[in-house]
């Protein structure tokens, strides 16, 4: 059961503290065998030897008994996460009083299921929660079949009305959908479908002008989302950052963020982090840095390990222009983040800038040893095969600059073995001849193969790709060989 190890793996202090607690609501035993395997899994996860906990907890190799405790173990962690979340949200605690009308409808008392439905229903209009609140209506509809005491009428005029914003949420989320589906499956990003665009656009301005959407905080959401992702996807940064900062400060003036939307909150000021730095204004980007770090805070830190890392990342990609140094600064300290740590893949982000900004710096021993540690990532095997690629042509270039001539031997034989089929691709025929220049550049005809190269790949856009320029290191290499 994998699952169990993976849940046990993701639960920050507040859920295990609590799930603690619930375990010792009946025995507060020190040789509780469910708590034990709890801290065996969360301390030894991801590598976590199932036949030495089962020793461990029976002295012998009874797996009938310890998957019963792994059954157990799960179904009171659910149990614990319900209740430590139980009015967290208040989609959450819509739903929690929707299960209690069920309770008391199945134990036959209709007006206590009705006066919790009718709470809930006050609570998700409140919180424009309009699917729940078409799963409201169906309840108290129904209870009509129960009793005489329960007029239908009023309500199926209710769920009708309803109907009509949720069609207008459903409309926007299904093209929505079509969009970000036509994202993911585009081989090339920059590339843009604008006839389907088109459609999106067009199915917005529908509802822009209409009365339900001034009226509705939830449709407005909507809007934003799709616009948002229409901008972004055209790499549109410039509208981007003006429709983000008017829709922003309009949120704000009419008081529309929330608990239930704080995330979108949290996106936004994250999108004009990113908006800002890509039109260069890095002094609004690192401010709009620091108002999403204070956003954070809000609701007692509801979000604040989820958006951490983009905080960080927010700091980096401005100081990586301004102060190199301080770009370094703020990722050793990213890296030691519990909250980071427990996201793999954000870690090989870490490691990699570091080994690039060091690059930069011309520490090529402190880059080495970054791209050693990103290697050592169980992450780093997951990565797609391209990005391996790039990865360890970075690594030769920082042990050709480090001068281990045996060691640059052997990973560019490395490369070319494990990576032959990729550099055989036309597509990556910029990376082959790179790699054949590095082969070339401690002969006598270096410098000749260093121009070819510069000649021969000059596309400014193509080596926007590059984890580091190649071109600009070969230029460099050869005006200090013509010095």
């Amino acid at each position: 059961m994998n699952e169990l190890y993976q849940i046990i793996s993701i639960l920050n202090r507040e859920e295990s503290r609590n799930l603690k607690i619930f375990l010792n609501r009946t025995n507060a035993s020190e040789n509780r065998k469910d708590a034990a395997l709890f801290d065996f899994a969360r301390k030894n996860h991801p590598n976590i030897d199932e036949d030495k906990i089962v020793t461990q907890l029976y002295n012998k190799a009874d797996k009938n008994s310890f998957y019963r405790l792994k059954n157990r173990l799960l179904s009171d962690i659910n149990k614990s996460l319900l209740l430590l979340h139980f009015n967290k949200t208040e989609y959450n605690s819509v739903i929690n009083l929707m299960s209690l009308a069920q309770i008391f409808l199945q134990k036959g008392e209709h007006q206590t299921a009705a006066n919790y439905l009718k709470k809930a229903e006050k609570l998700a209009i409140k919180h424009e929660l309009f699917d729940l609140l078409d799963l409201i209506y169906n309840h108290l509809i129904r209870l009509s079949h129960e009793s005489i005491e329960f007029n239908p009428i009023e309500y199926i005029e209710k769920r009708k009305e309803n109907h009509k914003s949720l069609h207008a949420l459903q409309e926007i989320d299904d093209v929505l959908a079509a969009l970000i589906y036509k994202v993911k499956i585009s081989q090339n990003f920059s590339t843009h479908n604008y006839k389907f665009t088109e459609v999106l656009q067009r199915t917005i301005n529908d509802y822009v002008n209409s009365d339900e959407v001034k009226k509705s905080a939830k449709l407005r959401f909507k809007i934003y989302h799709s616009i948002s992702r229409i901008l972004l996807q055209q790499s549109d940064f410039k509208s981007l950052e003006e429709y983000l900062l008017k829709t922003y400060y309009d949120f704000l003036a009419e008081k529309l963020f929330n608990k239930l939307n704080h995330e979108t909150k949290l996106q936004m000021l994250t999108y004009l982090v990113n908006s800002l730095f890509k039109n260069n204004k890095i002094s609004e980007s690192l401010s709009k840095a620091e108002e999403l770090h204070e956003a954070m805070k809000e609701y007692n830190n509801l979000l604040y390990d989820k958006y951490l890392f983009y905080y960080y990342n927010s700091l980096v990609i401005n100081y990586q222009v301004t102060d190199k140094l301080k770009a370094i600064e703020v990722l050793n300290e990213a890296k030691t983040k519990k909250e980071i740590q427990q996201l793999p893949i954000f870690i090989v982000f870490i490691y990699l800038n570091l080994a690039v900004f060091y690059f930069d710096l011309k520490n090529f021993k402190e880059a080495r040893k970054n791209l050693s540690l990103l290697k050592r990532e169980d992450s780093f095997n997951s990565l797609d095969n391209v990005f391996k690629l790039k990865i360890n042509i970075v690594e030769l270039m920082t042990i050709y600059e480090v001068g281990d001539i045996d060691f640059f031997d052997y990973q560019l034989k490395y490369i070319r073995k494990n990576f032959q089929q990729l550099l055989e691709k036309e597509e990556y025929i910029r990376e082959s001849a790179f790699i054949q220049v590095l082969d070339k550049i401690e002969s006598t005809k270096a410098q000749k193969t260093i121009q070819e190269f510069l000649d021969s790949h000059n596309n400014t856009d193509v080596a926007k790709n590059d984890i580091i320029n190649y071109n600009e290191w070969l230029n460099f290499k050869l005006k200090k060989g013509n010095q």
